[in-house]
């Protein structure tokens, strides 16, 4: 039987990885998808591989549609291993075959698997003719790696944009129509987040060049492919890309003996009854991926933490870790937690907040377990949730 036919002789000849759960710290529980398609015209082209360990399953697919020796180009546009494990074994059962990619994507390639391909490096606005259809290739540097590139099939008007538009989301159900809408676009919002926030600067002006194709399908290589909600899509992007921000508080927090969490508790009372929508997350409970998805539209966020050791509790640590990287700029942040014969926990985190590019507000501290001050907990998460409500008028 032959692979899913996404349009005519264009076949999703990738693999769906149904068991991952981990993604370097992006938890999964909608598995990953590593997508691939295939082009069988006058030359037959191939756009991207997967992650090495599906390589024999990978070459399979293509056999059910055309021999491996029949290949004429093989389009590279991004060479982390999750979309060019395969190449080297690709390159051997596939002697003529062209591999398309960009100049920094060369450099990537031959420093992952060594000088073994026939490259042709491409530019923004070249061209490959396949015979009917005709490809566009669009560089789109630091979305998210140097060589990250998209390729537009102009005959059919399908964007195959790689990371750009990704979720993972394993779904035996190609389209995006066939889908659950919710999860499908909190998918994609949690896939911008942990991967694309830290170039979120780039996005306009990469989603100008790409809203000037005509677009019929875009066909991501990790996910659904979008047909129905193209549109809706975009806008999400463009809305991500400039930082929109709801008037919704995240409040993440890990405690000892309960203390920081009946601060947490008190806190989110207080800024619920200011207006905000809140949302309270225990780390113990919660991971961190999750918590970035949400981050993401926030407009405000809370860290708690009881002091362990003079410092912050380890999952607050490893949260703040993972934020640092992924540079949240902007958002509305501010730090509290409970203490008993000597502080720290605020301090180290206010240090990680100013370092991720937080605007960070002052906090809240209590020392051993919080009964009076209570009250003033509220009051601080009203205040807070009016800071949040202030920015966006």
């Amino acid at each position: 039987m032959k692979p899913f036919t996404i349009a005519e002789n264009i076949y999703d000849v990738g693999i769906i990885d149904w068991t991952t759960r981990d993604f370097h710290g992006y938890v999964t529980p909608r598995g990953v998808t590593y997508n691939s398609y295939l082009i069988v015209d006058e030359k037959n082209c191939l756009i991207d591989t997967v992650k090495k360990p599906f390589t024999e399953e990978f070459l399979r697919n293509i056999s059910k549609v055309i021999n491996l020796a029949e290949l004429d180009y093989v389009v590279i546009n991004h060479v982390e291993p999750d979309h060019s494990g395969a190449m080297p074994e690709l390159a051997a059962l596939a002697p003529n075959a062209v591999f398309v990619i960009t100049q920094q994507g060369k450099n990537e390639a031959i420093q992952h698997y060594g000088d073994i391909f026939n490259f042709m490096v491409v530019k923004e606005g070249d061209t490959l003719t396949l015979g009917k259809n005709e490809l566009y290739f669009q560089p789109l540097p630091m979305l998210h790696w140097p060589d990250s590139m998209a390729t537009y099939l102009k005959n059919e008007q399908i964007l195959f944009s790689n990371d750009a538009f990704g979720q993972h989301y394993c779904t035996s159900k190609r389209f995006d129509h066939d889908l659950d809408k919710d999860i499908l676009f909190y998918e994609a919002q949690k896939y911008f987040a942990n991967i694309l926030w830290p170039y979120a600067k780039l996005v306009p002006r990469a989603l100008s060049k790409l809203q000037a194709l005509p677009l019929k399908m875009i066909a991501p290589a990790h996910g659904a492919i979008w047909s129905d909600y193209i549109e809706e899509i975009l806008m999400k992007y463009s809305e991500w890309g400039q930082a929109s921000k709801s008037e919704t508080l995240l409040i993440a927090y890990e405690t000892m003996w309960g203390g920081t969490e009946k601060l947490a508790r008190s806190i989110s009372h207080g800024a619920a009854t200011a207006g905000v929508s809140v949302r309270l997350f225990r780390l113990n409970t919660a991971d961190n991926s999750q918590i970035v998805a949400e981050l993401l539209t926030a407009g405000g966020v809370l860290f708690g933490s009881s002091t362990l050791n003079s410092g912050m509790m380890p999952n607050m640590g490893s949260l703040l870790v993972y934020l640092k990287g992924l540079q949240p700029k902007g958002k509305l942040a501010a730090a509290f937690g409970t203490y008993g014969w000597n502080g720290g926990a605020q301090k180290g985190m206010e240090e990680y907040m100013h370092a991720s590019g937080f605007d960070v507000q002052s906090g809240f501290n209590c020392k051993w377990t919080p009964t009076f001050e209570l009250d003033a907990a509220e009051q601080f998460g009203y205040e807070f949730a009016l800071k949040i409500k202030e920015q966006n008028r």
